[in-house]
């Protein structure tokens, strides 16, 4: 497997569009479309929140009823939640005009939505906007790029990926994009991930390998504990790699699943590091737990942390913070045993050792704390479980956006 540059036209069949359908914002792009020359296998994932936007709804149901999807509609700015049947009708509405001007089956049109909660849809600048992207289409690589930054929000920067693999003598390529900065803590972000591949594969296990990557990448972020009402995450597959078909979990299934994984993790990880006002990813790995379960509270719980975020936005190793949110994770350990790390590109340090501190140098610890990327590194010495979860820091700038969002 390795990586490329590339998004989600770079597998094979597959093309983007953007325009301004002034949706909400009037000085940049707020619609996407993503499209596929023959019908695909689809699988999804989606938030647990009780409160679920009508795309999830709308999606959900072409992804169990259907299992094939040609196309997706994505707009930024307003999120189609809490919109009762007026807004699940207009998820109907968006894919009916895309069948309409794309010649594809309504009932395999996928629908996405973020942005501002209990708005309707401006079903005009849509369906104007669906005209637009239409005529557009193109499998450039620039047009995957373009249509990343449309789908942003409060995000500061796009975010795609791209990586080859090759199946029994085939190349298989798995290209992908995703938003998401604020209100995400998913739990299957707002957080939207599209991920395009021409690996020829069943449904079913296209959405068991689906369900299987997302919990140790999307399912392992935070950046401020709210689980949005809009998440989802969909995978189109085209299958004209033409690789031998997936029919059973064997070394190609394997092979897709690690593929798939690091695609997904990279995205993850953008979304982590851009998390709204913030100036640093945080990643926190815990090692040589009981179970990859309690690692996995352990992890979210201190990458979770108001009073640790803070720490890491001050350059602070206030090493405290971290075994303070372990201890209230739910997990049963012995603090007396936990060593804690700090490590980043400027270096490597032990702050705690059996759950005491050091003696380490304050200096030195501002410095590993102050690059963009920081690691805590938290060894429990039971058994040989780990788990790493990823976050951001939290910053004034965090307070702006947030108190000001709507307006």
């Amino acid at each position: 497997m390795n990586f490329i540059d590339g998004g989600v036209t770079s597998a094979k069949g597959f093309s983007a569009a953007n325009c301004n359908a002034k949706i909400k914002y009037m000085n940049r792009d707020d619609m996407a479309m993503i499209f596929c020359d023959v019908p695909c296998s689809v699988a999804g994932t989606f938030t647990k929140n009780v409160v679920k936007a009508a795309p999830v709804l709308w999606d959900k149901k072409v992804c169990v009823e259907e299992k094939k999807a040609q196309a997706v509609v994505i707009n930024a700015g307003i999120a189609n939640a809490c919109t009762g049947e007026e807004g699940f009708f207009y998820c109907k509405k968006t894919a009916d005009k895309c069948a309409e001007v794309l010649s594809v089956n309504p009932a395999q049109v996928l629908v996405a939505s973020t942005g501002v909660i209990g708005m309707q849809l401006p079903m005009d600048c849509i369906e104007n906007g669906i005209e637009m992207m239409s005529k557009t289409l193109s499998k450039e690589r620039s047009a995957g790029e373009m249509a990343s930054k449309a789908i942003m929000t409060t995000d500061t920067k796009n975010k795609e990926v791209a990586v080859e693999v090759v199946l029994s003598g085939k190349t298989v390529t798995i290209g992908g994009m995703c938003k998401g900065s604020g209100m995400i803590h998913p739990n299957m972000c707002t957080m939207l991930s599209f991920v395009t591949t021409d690996v020829n594969i069943t449904p079913e296990l296209l959405q068991e390998a689906l369900s299987y990557v997302v919990e140790d990448t999307y399912n392992m972020i935070s950046v401020d504990g709210d689980t949005s009402t809009n998440d989802t995450c969909l995978v189109l597959a085209s299958g004209l790699a033409k690789n031998p078909k997936i029919t059973e979990k064997n070394k190609d299934y394997d092979a897709f699943v690690e593929a798939l994984f690091e695609a997904n993790k990279v995205l993850a990880m953008k979304m982590a590091g851009d998390g709204e006002g913030a100036t640093a990813l945080f990643e926190v790995k815990v090692e040589n737990a009981v179970s990859k379960e309690e690692a996995k509270i352990l992890a979210k719980s201190v990458v979770t942390s108001s009073l640790t975020k803070a720490a890491i936005y001050g350059h602070d190793a206030n090493w405290g913070r971290i075994l303070c949110a372990m201890g209230y994770s739910g997990v049963d350990f012995d603090p007396e045993k936990v060593d804690l790390y700090f490590e980043s590109e400027g270096g490597k340090l032990q702050i705690a050792k059996g759950g005491v501190s050091t003696g380490y140098s304050e200096e030195e610890a501002t410095k590993i704390l102050s690059f963009d990327k920081v690691t805590a590194i938290c060894d429990m010495h039971q058994k040989d479980a780990s788990a790493t979860a990823w976050g951001c820091d939290l910053t004034h700038e965090y307070v702006s956006i947030n108190a000001d969002y709507r307006s």
